[in-house]
């Protein structure tokens, strides 16, 4: 990080990134395109963690976690709002498959390698328990008021919030993630900071660089966004053909933009950092809903298109034993390799039912 000079590839994959996305309306996107296409997505995820990860050892922790977290999220909103518009009726419920699918990544997939990695290398870890603890309150809050209350709610009928209902529901998650935003950098930031954090070792990125991979992470997510868009109808053929239920293609967006995430929050808990690695990890789920509920709603709302948030009983029950199983885990400030195996065995249910339901 303290090099004075960006790494060749680091800028090489998102200018090829562009130059796919450029050629795709001429060239297709089948075949050979979109494999190629998405052998270049993945490797420009991998520039935008770099440029990201820069940004963030410029500004220090725990603004360097939430960095990424909106980062990742920037590219989740713009995918899912544009493929909503690309097909209203037929993706009303694609925004709530994104979402749901990111927690389970998150909080049972993400966690879980990170804890079994994490116990296995350093046998056991600790992390402030009033920061993990913070982030699943407004969780459990977060995920019961978007994804559970439209079941039970009167007014509009099945899983859809009416219109005064969908625009207090984007506001309240603005509110939530706001505040939790706060408390996180402000009012209670050493309960979101660990040990090595508290280094005055480390020394920053110089600015110049700094700026630069500011500028370059703008330029990789939108690559991303573009080319993830490009590759979407791609991906929902090969669904179709596997006979496998829709909702697997929010787990495969989900999936695809968490990556950045996911692997930052790896290398944080393989270097004994669990505490930057659950503020990666949870601050991702967080800013998936807290953002993406307010910006689907907007867009419902001003172009009249429907939004199915409610989830089924069955995604439900497993949401309600991840919260359920994340307190516990979370709640004595020590890991080991056990709790990542629950909650990767968790994330393995969550993938089986969601092709075979």
């Amino acid at each position: 990080m303290a090099t004075a000079r960006t790494p060749w590839w680091a800028w090489t994959w998102p200018a090829l990134a562009w130059a796919i996305l450029l050629a795709m309306p001429f060239a297709g996107a089948g075949g050979v395109i979109a494999a190629v296409a998405a052998v270049v997505l993945i490797a420009t995820v991998f520039a935008a963690v770099y440029h990201a990860e820069v940004v963030a050892h410029r500004v220090g922790e725990p603004f360097g976690t939430l960095v990424l977290a909106v980062a990742v999220t920037v590219i989740e909103v713009a995918l899912i709002i544009s493929v909503m518009l690309a097909a209203p009726a037929e993706k009303a419920g694609l925004a709530r498959d994104t979402v749901f699918a990111a927690v389970m990544i998150v909080c049972n997939g993400i966690v879980g390698v990170c804890l079994l990695w994490g116990g296995a290398r350093h046998h056991e870890q600790g992390f402030q328990v009033h920061g993990a603890s913070a982030a699943l309150a407004v969780l459990a809050a977060l995920t019961t008021l978007s994804l559970i209350l439209p079941n039970v709610a009167t007014t509009a009928p099945g899983p859809f919030f009416s219109k005064s209902q969908l625009i207090f529901a984007g506001a309240i998650s603005l509110v939530l993630y706001g505040s939790f935003v706060f408390v996180q950098t402000v009012r209670h930031r050493d309960y979101f900071l660990g040990d090595e954090d508290a280094d005055a070792a480390q020394v920053p990125a110089r600015g110049t660089m700094a700026a630069i991979s500011a500028a370059l992470l703008v330029v990789a997510l939108i690559a991303i966004v573009g080319l993830a868009k490009s590759l979407t109808p791609t991906i929902e053929i090969a669904v179709a053909q596997l006979d496998v239920p829709k909702a697997v293609v929010g787990i495969i967006i989900a999936t695809l933009v968490l990556l950045p995430e996911g692997l930052a929050a790896l290398r944080a808990a393989r270097a004994n950092r669990l505490q930057t690695s659950l503020n990666l990890a949870l601050g991702s789920a967080l800013a998936s809903i807290g953002l993406t509920i307010p910006a689907v709603a907007v867009v419902s709302i001003v172009l009249d298109q429907p939004l199915q948030l409610g989830l089924s009983e069955k995604d439900v029950v497993l949401l309600a034993l991840t919260l359920l199983v994340g307190v516990i885990t979370l709640g004595t400030g020590r890991t080991t390799v056990l709790q990542g195996i629950v909650h990767l065995v968790i994330f393995a249910v969550f993938l089986f039912f969601a092709v075979v339901p």
